[in-house]
């Protein structure tokens, strides 16, 4: 550990749910559930409305359903989240150079290189409230948690003590006294099944934990995640913050509030981000060579594999195959909190695959028709070009615009009818109104792009 408390660690409150509360009046202070709408559906964020209800990330959207029946589902708006992330990523930026984004809405942030006068509590107290004033200015409203310790495991636990809106500094020299407490399952990668191992041995609190032996905790739990626990219940941690390197890839990532420890629910996401990756990739004309996973464990270390096909491919059977495959080779007992697949060595080019079986054909139609993730651009040429092709899916939530009525959102459709909620960001809630879904008076909107700078 650090001598000092000088690890932020800073976690955007329900992000997509909030985020669609933001841009949606109507919705505020009412259960928002964002990720995949249909039957094979799964979680991505509830708002803090949904969770009372017991609605979680990485559910069934068919148990959300059942649990809280009134919520608003909605398919997601990928390119607000990410302008809206981007927006914060900035802000941490400018104030650290040390800055590890571990999804869209949280990071790590190095306060030794924030050139603060000293590091010590009230001083870094003061700078993260200040941070987060900023956050809630440069995003339109969102909260953001905060912690604050001597390690990013403790930095995390802190961000998690007072959600949502919260700020928590653990002081140096308190560390084991916060954390001995707690029950063993606030320990990254202590899942259900290794809490019920724990059980069986006796151990319920951090601090039962802390007096075994390493070697009783291998041989309760395994090598790799006993070295984990012995160390993590003493408050052990050196591990740097690393800035994540940007690169030219097409990808989907999703983090889960509940460490996944089911292998079948683990490819559901996997074959869902791959039709996801393959719809961005044919929207934009791109097809890539190198299939790539990316898993985060239960204790932040980020596993990325990789697979090169002979020719680009942009089928969504083939991204998945290949994604599968890479998962299969990994240990993911532990406990996963984050998944990702990518596409890198893009082309504007595309060979067929002649090798995907039909099962897998029908795995990536499952993805076309129920993604799980957040709606991402489709057939976005057309719609810059201001046209409308045959057969637009009209998704829940999506942002619309109509000739007479101007801007709003879908509130749902089907049977030939969508029905639109005219209202955004800005304004009250608005009237709601039903049109034919081939309404040539209705489109998809999509904020300008913005030019860029002139050079000086």
């Amino acid at each position: 550990m650090r001598a000092q408390a000088s690890v932020l660690h800073l976690d955007l409150d329900a992000f997509f749910a909030a985020v669609e509360q933001r841009d949606k009046p109507s919705l505020r202070g009412k259960p928002v559930v964002v990720g995949g709408t249909g039957g094979r559906g799964v979680v991505s964020t509830a708002s803090y409305e949904a969770r009372v209800f017991g609605v979680r990330s990485a559910m069934s959207t068919r148990e959300a359903r059942a649990r809280c029946p009134n919520a608003a589902y909605l398919s997601g708006r990928f390119e607000a989240y990410r302008a809206t992330s981007q927006a914060v990523m900035t802000l941490l930026r400018s104030v650290s150079p040390l800055v590890e984004p571990l999804s869209l809405d949280e990071a790590f942030v190095d306060l030794e290189q924030a050139g603060l006068p000293d590091l010590e509590v009230p001083t870094v107290t003061a700078f993260a409230e200040d941070l987060r004033t900023r956050v809630r200015e440069v995003t339109g409203g969102l909260t953001a948690s905060v912690g604050i310790a001597s390690s990013k495991f403790l930095a995390k636990i802190a961000s998690d003590l007072r959600k949502p809106d919260g700020l928590v500094v653990v002081a140096p020299g308190t560390e084991t006294a916060l954390l001995h407490p707690m029950h063993v399952s606030v320990i990254p990668g202590v899942g259900p099944a290794t809490v019920e191992r724990l059980r069986r041995a006796g151990l319920h609190t951090v601090a039962e934990l802390a007096r075994v032996s390493e070697e009783e905790l291998v041989q309760q739990v395994g090598r790799s995640l006993g070295q984990a626990l012995h160390q993590l219940a003493r408050a052990e941690d050196d591990r740097a913050v690393v800035p994540d390197r940007e690169t030219k890839s097409v990808s989907v990532e999703g983090t889960y509030e509940h460490d996944l420890t089911d292998r079948r629910q683990m490819e559901a996401i996997v074959v869902r981000q791959a039709g996801e990756v393959a719809r961005r990739m044919k929207a934009n004309g791109l097809s890539g060579r190198t299939v790539s996973l990316k898993v985060r464990m239960y204790d932040f270390t980020t596993l990325s594999r990789s697979s090169t096909l002979p020719a680009p491919t942009e089928d969504a059977a083939t991204i998945a195959r290949l994604a599968r495959a890479l998962l299969a080779d990994l240990d993911t007992s532990g406990g996963v909190r984050l998944l990702g697949v990518g596409v890198s060595g893009l082309a504007d080019w595309v060979q067929e695959d002649l090798f995907a079986t039909a099962s897998e054909t029908e795995d990536a139609d499952a993805a076309d028709t129920d993604p799980g993730q957040p709606d991402l651009p489709e057939l976005l040429e057309l719609e810059q070009a201001g046209a409308r092709p045959r057969g637009t899916t009209w998704s829940p939530g999506m942002d619309v615009v109509h000739d007479e009525h101007g801007r709003g959102w879908v509130w749902g459709a089907g049977r030939g009818v969508v029905t639109v909620r005219f209202e955004t960001a800005e304004t009250p809630p608005g009237p709601v109104r039903s049109f034919p879904a081939d309404d040539p008076a209705l489109q998809r909107w999509r904020p300008p792009v913005e030019d860029p700078p002139e050079p000086q």
